[in-house]
């Protein structure tokens, strides 16, 4: 698909159409939706920031090429003035008292904010069921999970609703949500953009990114959020990426893909030929593929929710009722503690907190938290190594189809093994995109850190060859 950034502005700068017009229909759309998207709309401020670009368009002033861009945000971050929900019942009544810099940034560039979007509660899930909004639906078939955690992101890309959204990614939830419903979702390097005024889910591996429908909106969006922020000391500054540098022909001359990926037993039939038939289409392209030894899925799953629980449970800490969150008394200061954390927090979040405490506990933390930390380093070492050898390493987003709407609920642990292709390049703090084509649910693009227009490039050639 071409770039609706581009093809809006277009419109807008030739008054085919208003931005008002514009903001009106995508809130119709949104208020319509049947996919259980929406936490909650931002329809007063859009509608002004939209009456605002139409006054300077109609004085005959120019416009940035992202203002007056609909545009949607998963409810983990911070917007001043919104409630920010993380879709739990702890912080449903949450006000943000500041903006986070990635969006503070796109509004800065003109940027229109309509809704605040359903997610698994504090990102934690892959299906999107883990909320107090009910469950979103994917946008291909509505009995299917819409993916998670971004999942209410993913889905008002697909059906329109918005022309980007902004999700955020820790062990896939960007990646996944993109591939369940056939967009375009990036996870970006670690630390090119600002993780201040996200809700901290995994801080080592928490990434803010974009989901669009073109590669090209995912391009400008990139640049946009992109840069070192005094806020955020994890932050590295980027240059930016044009147009010209990332057009179609490929950059890459040799592939790499993660043999035990495709030979194991959890991968689906379908996904497997799938999967196949693409890596033949690119060595009928006379790019040289290599098979690359790589840690079993099992081993990577547990290395990351190893890490992901020890981190949330510290993360989330803070939630108690006392200073953030709903407040429930009891007859005592620990049984308010006890009772508001039990009542606010999903199942799924109450088994990472628990997990998390359990390898962060005397006797535990030598023998599993430190193994996770060595393994992950092994896991980066072992990237370092692949990268001398292949420029960029394709994979499927996931082992099977989307699974039905309540099936994930029911057994956590298959949840948790849905993530086997993912949470490597988390762990790795790569720059990883999925794209719409290869799969039912799409192929992933990893690249060396920092190597984004690597995989926008190559990106742009799977599209004009699978």
């Amino acid at each position: 698909m071409e770039s609706q950034i581009k093809k809006i502005h277009e419109q807008l700068v030739s008054k085919e159409i208003t931005c008002s017009d514009l903001v009106q229909q995508k809130l119709a759309l949104l208020k319509e939706n049947k996919y259980n998207t929406v936490n909650s709309l931002l329809e007063i401020t859009a509608l002004e920031k939209a009456a605002a670009v139409d006054a300077k368009i109609a004085n005959g002033e120019s416009i940035g090429l992202l203002e007056g861009i609909p545009f949607g945000i998963k409810d983990v971050y911070m917007v001043q003035g919104t409630t920010t929900t993380a879709s739990s019942k702890m912080l449903e009544n949450y006000k943000s008292a500041y903006t986070a810099t990635a969006i503070q940034k796109l509004l800065d560039a003109g940027a229109i904010p309509l809704v605040k979007e359903n997610c698994d509660s504090f990102g934690h899930g892959s299906s999107s069921e883990n909320t107090i909004f009910g469950a979103v639906k994917n946008a291909i078939n509505p009995d299917l999970v819409g993916g998670g955690s971004s999942g209410g992101s993913a889905v008002n890309v697909a059906k329109e609703y918005t022309v980007f959204s902004i999700g955020g990614d820790t062990g896939g939830s960007i990646r996944q949500p993109a591939g369940y419903n056939n967009i375009y979702g990036l996870k970006p390097s670690y630390g090119r953009i600002s993780r201040y005024g996200l809700m901290a889910y995994a801080s080592s591996t928490d990434c803010v990114g974009p989901l669009a429908k073109s590669i090209e909106d995912i391009r400008i969006v990139l640049n946009t959020m992109s840069g070192k922020d005094a806020k955020d000391q994890t932050t590295v500054a980027s240059e930016d990426i044009t147009a010209e540098e990332i057009k179609n022909g490929s950059n890459t001359n040799t592939v790499g893909y993660f043999k035990n990926f495709i030979e194991g037993d959890a991968i689906d039939a379908k996904v497997k030929a799938d999967f196949v038939a693409s890596i033949d289409k690119l060595k009928a392209q006379g790019i040289e593929v290599k098979e690359l030894d790589f840690f079993k899925g099992n081993t990577l799953v547990s290395t990351y929710y190893t890490l992901a629980m020890a981190e949330t449970a510290s993360n989330l800490s803070r939630l108690d009722g006392t200073n953030y969150g709903n407040r429930i008394e009891a007859e005592n200061l620990i049984e308010t503690y006890a009772v508001t954390r039990s009542e606010s927090f999903s199942e799924e979040s109450k088994r990472r907190i628990v997990g998390g405490n359990q390898v962060l506990s005397q006797g535990f933390s030598d023998a599993i938290y430190l193994k996770g930390l060595e393994l992950r380093d092994q896991i980066a070492a072992n990237f370092e190594e692949d990268f001398k050898e292949v420029d960029v390493i394709l994979s499927p987003v996931t082992p099977g189809a989307p699974p039905k709407i309540g099936d994930s609920l029911k057994d956590p642990h298959a949840m948790y093994l849905s993530d086997a292709y993912t949470v490597g390049f988390s762990l790795g703090q790569l720059p990883t995109l999925t794209v719409p084509q290869g799969t039912d649910t799409g192929l992933q693009i990893t690249a060396a850190k920092n190597k984004e227009n690597k995989i926008l490039k190559f990106a742009n050639f799977l599209k004009d060859t699978l």
